[in-house]
């Protein structure tokens, strides 16, 4: 079993030096691509993201539901964080994303969490929604170190993550999992809630790749390493798929590890916005697929997909 990549930063002070570079950006935070710019370690919470100094989190366990190569046959160590900052009118999490389900937690009781997953035998630490969290994630990943935490850490976010943020998670982050959701800004203001999402995404998502790399899999099937994309299809084409798919193949690499969702159904204020109020149809899923395949993308997860099955 390959180490993850932040037991090297963990043996010299490099790993100590990240957390503590991480909390001297919350006093003015930019550790997402909002950049409010408040200072969180004053109990001033994110513009969005509503957090503090403290992350919240929802809940945490074994997930068996992601992607073939994270949940394995073991489980994905899931961690959902509380809040967001992103705020799609179509959530599916909206209870805890949009109304705050969930409880504050230190540092120490994040890598508590962390070790717990650890023994209950997943696969690795998916942390889910952790854009506006990355300083709590470090400190608690170098405590869980010293104690004993050897899992792939899988950062699975919304994609608008900033460059300050990614360059502190530069060696930490095993697996980035990051949403492509927009290829048009205007339509991610409408319907997100953010400001220049596809010029942020396309940035963040370069330098994922540039970190980790394709995704590499175990002789068990399982990811050690490297970038999976999530791509939700919408209705209507809201998403501007096509333009999503030619950056991954072009940009990045046509191996690109791609899940290509048809699981849209509409939630939270979805119904205040046509086409969202509506779920996507078999045909409008299928040229997505054609779409991929016709850009020579040859890594298309089909655990949901029956399109995507062999």
């Amino acid at each position: 079993m390959t180490d993850p990549a932040y037991l090297a930063l963990a043996q010299t002070d490099e790993l100590d030096r990240r957390v503590r570079i991480a909390w001297q950006h919350l006093e003015r935070c930019d550790l997402c691509a909002r950049y409010c710019r408040v200072n969180r370690l004053q109990g001033t919470q994110g513009a969005v993201c509503r957090t503090g100094e403290r992350a919240w989190v929802a809940s945490y366990g074994p997930h068996h539901g992601e992607e073939r190569p994270i949940s394995g046959y073991g489980g994905s160590g899931t961690i959902f964080f509380t809040w967001c900052n992103l705020r799609c009118v179509f959530c599916q999490n909206w209870e805890i994303s949009q109304k705050g389900e969930g409880c504050e937690v230190s540092p120490e009781a994040l890598a508590g969490m962390m070790l717990e997953l650890q023994t209950m035998g997943c696969h690795n630490i998916n942390l889910v929604s952790p854009s506006h969290v990355v300083a709590q994630i470090l400190a608690a990943v170098a405590m869980a170190a010293r104690q004993g935490l050897r899992l792939p850490l899988v950062y699975n976010t919304g994609g608008y993550d900033s460059p300050e943020a990614l360059a502190l998670l530069d060696g930490v982050v095993d697996i980035y999992m990051p949403d492509m959701k927009w290829g048009d800004s205007k339509a991610a203001h409408r319907y997100s809630h953010v400001r220049d999402y596809w010029a942020v995404n396309q940035a963040a998502v370069c330098e994922m790749h540039r970190q980790v790399g394709d995704l590499v899999l175990d002789d068990r099937g399982i990811a050690v390493r490297g970038l999976l994309v999530r791509h939700l299809v919408l209705p209507g084409d809201l998403a501007n798929t096509r333009r999503v798919l030619e950056f991954i193949a072009r940009e990045l690499s046509p191996h690109t590890y791609v899940n290509l969702m048809d699981q849209y159904y509409p939630c939270y204020r979805a119904g205040e916005y046509p086409p969202l109020d509506r779920r996507l149809s078999p045909a409008e899923y299928r040229a997505a697929v054609e779409t991929a395949q016709e850009l020579g993308l040859t890594r298309l997860d089909g655990l949901r997909n029956p399109a995507l099955s062999p």
